[in-house]
């Protein structure tokens, strides 16, 4: 991609559109690829490209042999023009993508504000829906920096430099132990310790600045803004792709939560010690003033995330400056108060025990489970308000995939917690270890895995019966050439295996349900016994005693074969660009939504990509005034649907949609409701000249639209035969692969459906127009 050559586009050109060699005549079929990226060579089936627009991250190209189509009247053509669109690098470019494997919460968490149920006349329903996403989104970024605070201020300058044994085991810790001189204070030492999460703080403010820059700063084509009625589907609003102050809100006020959650460390540690009996009393006063002035910035913070959500009817450009600049600057200002207030001389305080995270984790993992529950009941009586018998979980997908998000935070901070307690103190046990809640929470997971085993025996089970069903279905289908039992068990169990990604809300539902129940026995065992399940569990039934203890040491292994497995499969992708790819497809999914509900969530980008096909499109049919199938596969075919949508009328009347493997209905229509229901396809369906949809039903992610014709044939072609031959014949002389979710443009029925589609595109052309004059708004 890298290597291709640049090439002009034909309609910067002089030629008067109608008049030129673009006429009435000329077509073009703009390719889009799915998930995990492809070449342009592979795309376009010739090893020679060029760039006809673009950069290094997102560009289209074309043949050499069709750089110049427009322009060249005389060619002899079978088909339209082909152009790919390639925009893999914006999801596997560098070796940094890894990185985003930490923000997996964040992006977990953001998607559930997009699978809100779709409902009419409930704006304040909905508008609370999103606050309800936001608050939780927010109470994830004060977990994240309170894991790190844990790790860098209590287990390591807290615990170990307080305790002489641990210090003289890790000689780096040296001039931090109480003998080590003018640090060895315990104040000092947080002080010095909150450079490490306000440095995370800080990687994580500049990665967001970054990547909106990259990635969602590109303006929506023309401008103009929406009329009051928007239609069934946000994703028609000229501001959906588009929401600068928001981001930027979000943005501010995560990162002045993280620096005041750093600051709350490091200061309530002394404040406590200055309110014991005989403590200095201007400190004291000192300690309550800060602690005050801290409250006042959470409710700060607070208010900037509830007080505005997302407006999508224009382009939301506006910058706010006093606020994003302000909010961050005080909360980093109340921090460096705090470290100075710590710092302060205090005869005769040493370190004992834990800093005070147990309150910390509780308050979080308290306020996350309320938060997901109202957040159930919210999402409950909009799915009643339309009800949408093909939604996930009755409407409640959305809190579920929240949960989830919750549960990933506290796993992952757990498990970073535990190891490096358990690297600092290896087996000598001469520190108190992190917050028993975590070591709850941690002992909590054998359970659920065990639920997960049953979910998939269930699952197995399942998919046999299925395929037993298949197999006659498969015999009919090749009527007088099955024969080989072995051939019909394969391709009738692939089918079946393709069918289980329909039976993913039931596992999703077990699993948050589970994870919710779990996570509140943790909380509560955890408060009301002050200490690990093992010990809590001392005085019980020898059964109970040693599964308590079973579940608290096996937890305590796969929490940290979790976190170890997440950073080597990190820094195997850093390293690697086929496992960076294999990331690249999750984020291909979970990446493609704006980031609504957390701003350090990996970068959206089809911020990027949905305005790059919206300009190419507009501008080509402008200045041709011909024909073009917008063809797009899998995740592609996603981003076609949202580019139409955004497409002005004018250019809309010469464009033909083709989607093949596409989740538009199957996956997004069910988890994403109020963008992708039935009605906001339906409105899609109106709004194109035509559309095919191709499927197969050994697909295990692309299925069928379920629209009707409108006066013409049914979107969804009947599914496809795969394997095309179910043994050897003259046309396939070697047996034909099953190809599930790939290759559908091997398929003769691709170009024969793509053929009907120009056909069904209308041959006029609007008046000509002269390449000086203003065209219509894109």
């Amino acid at each position: 991609m890298e290597n291709a050559q640049q090439h002009r586009p034909a309609e910067d050109g002089g030629e008067p559109a109608g008049e030129g060699p673009g006429g009435p005549g000329t077509a073009l079929e703009l390719l889009v690829h799915g998930v995990g990226g492809t070449t342009p060579e592979q795309m376009l089936d010739d090893p020679r490209t060029v760039r006809v627009t673009g950069d290094g991250i997102a560009a289209v190209f074309r043949r050499a042999d069709d750089a110049d189509a427009e322009r060249d009247p005389g060619a002899r053509r079978d088909g339209p023009v082909p152009e790919a669109y390639v925009w893999c690098n914006l999801t596997s470019g560098n070796g940094t993508r890894a990185l985003w494997l930490l923000l997996l919460p964040f992006m977990v968490v953001n998607l559930a504000h997009w699978m809100r149920p779709s409902a009419h006349g409930r704006r304040r329903t909905i508008r609370l829906y999103g606050l309800l996403v936001r608050l939780t989104g927010l109470s994830l970024t004060v977990l994240l920096v309170a894991a790190a605070c844990e790790v860098a201020l209590d287990l390591t300058a807290w615990q170990c430099a307080g305790t002489p044994a641990c210090a003289d085991r890790h000689s780096w810790l040296g001039f931090l132990s109480p003998e080590g001189g003018w640090w060895g204070a315990p104040g000092r030492r947080l002080a010095l310790a909150a450079v490490v999460p306000a440095a995370l703080t800080g990687l994580l403010w500049f990665l967001s600045l970054r990547t909106w820059s990259a990635y969602e700063s590109q303006q929506p084509p023309g401008g103009s803004e929406a009329e009051e009625d928007t239609g069934p589907t946000a994703l028609s609003r000229p501001g959906f792709w588009y929401g600068r102050r928001l981001g930027a809100r979000l943005r501010a006020a995560h990162t002045a939560a993280a620096l005041l959650t750093v600051a709350a460390a490091v200061g309530s540690a002394a404040a406590r010690y200055d309110r014991e009996p005989g403590g200095p009393a201007v400190l004291a006063v000192l300690g309550v003033l800060l602690e005050a002035a801290l409250a006042a910035g959470a409710g700060a913070v607070v208010w900037v995330v509830c007080r505005r959500g997302r407006s999508e009817r224009r382009p939301d450009g506006d910058a706010d400056r006093r606020l994003v600049r302000g909010l961050p600057l005080a909360a980093l200002a109340l921090l460096v108060l705090g470290a100075l207030y710590s710092g302060w001389e205090r005869p005769g305080w040493e370190s004992a025990g834990r800093l005070p995270g147990n309150v910390t984790f509780g308050a979080l993992t308290l306020a996350q489970g309320l938060l997901v529950t109202v957040l159930a009941g919210v999402a409950h009586a909009l799915h009643r308000t339309d009800p949408d018998r093909r939604a996930a979980l009755r409407g409640l997908a959305g809190p579920a995939v929240a949960m989830l998000a919750c549960a990933l935070g506290g796993v992952m901070s757990g498990g970073v917690s535990q190891r490096v307690s358990d690297w600092l103190d290896g087996t000598r046990a001469s520190l108190p270890g992190p917050p028993v809640l975590l070591t709850w929470q941690a002992s909590v997971i054998p359970p659920l895995l065990l639920l997960l085993l049953v979910m998939c025996c269930w699952l197995a089970r399942r998919a046999w019966h299925l395929a037993r069903a298949e197999r006659a279905v498969v015999e009919e289908e090749y009527a007088g050439e099955t024969g080989d039992p072995g051939r019909t068990r394969r391709i009738a169990s692939v089918r079946a295996m393709a069918a289980l990604t329909d039976r993913g809300p039931r596992i999703l539902a077990a699993t948050s349900a589970a994870t919710l129940l779990l996570g509140a026995g943790a909380l509560a065992g955890a408060t009301a016994t002050g200490e690990t399940p093992g010990e809590a569990a001392r005085g019980a039934h020898p059964v109970v005693h040693g599964a308590a203890q079973t579940a608290q040491a096996l937890g305590s292994w796969l929490i940290g074969l979790g976190f170890v497995l997440l950073v080597t499969w990190g820094r195997r992708a850093y390293k690697d660009a086929s496992a960076r790819r294999t990331i690249g497809i999750l984020w291909d999914v979970g990446t493609f939504w704006p980031r609504a509900a957390h701003p350090f969530a990996p970068p959206c980008y089809a911020e990027r990509a949905v305005p790059d096909l919206t300009w190419r499109i507009a501008t080509w049919t402008r200045a041709t005034g011909g024909r073009l199938v917008l063809s797009g596969h899998s995740q592609g075919s996603v981003l076609a649907a949202a580019a139409a949508w955004q497409l002005p009328p004018s250019a809309r009347r010469r464009v033909a949609l083709l989607t093949y493997g596409s989740p538009l209905e199957r996956l997004y229509g069910r988890w994403f409701p109020a963008h992708f229901g039935p009605d906001a396809l339906d409105s899609l369906h109106r709004d194109v000249v035509c559309w095919r949809n191709l499927y197969r039903r050994t697909d295990p992610i692309g299925g069928p639209v379920r629209l009707p014709g409108d006066g013409g044939p049914d979107v969804d072609r009947p599914p496809l035969k795969d394997p095309l031959a179910y043994g050897r014949t003259a046309e396939h002389p070697l047996p034909a692969p099953i190809l599930g979710h790939s290759d559908y443009r091997a398929d003769p029925a691709f170009a024969e459906e793509r053929r009907r589609l120009l056909a069904r595109l209308r041959p006029e052309v609007p008046a000509p127009r002269r390449t000086g004059e203003p065209g219509p708004a894109a």
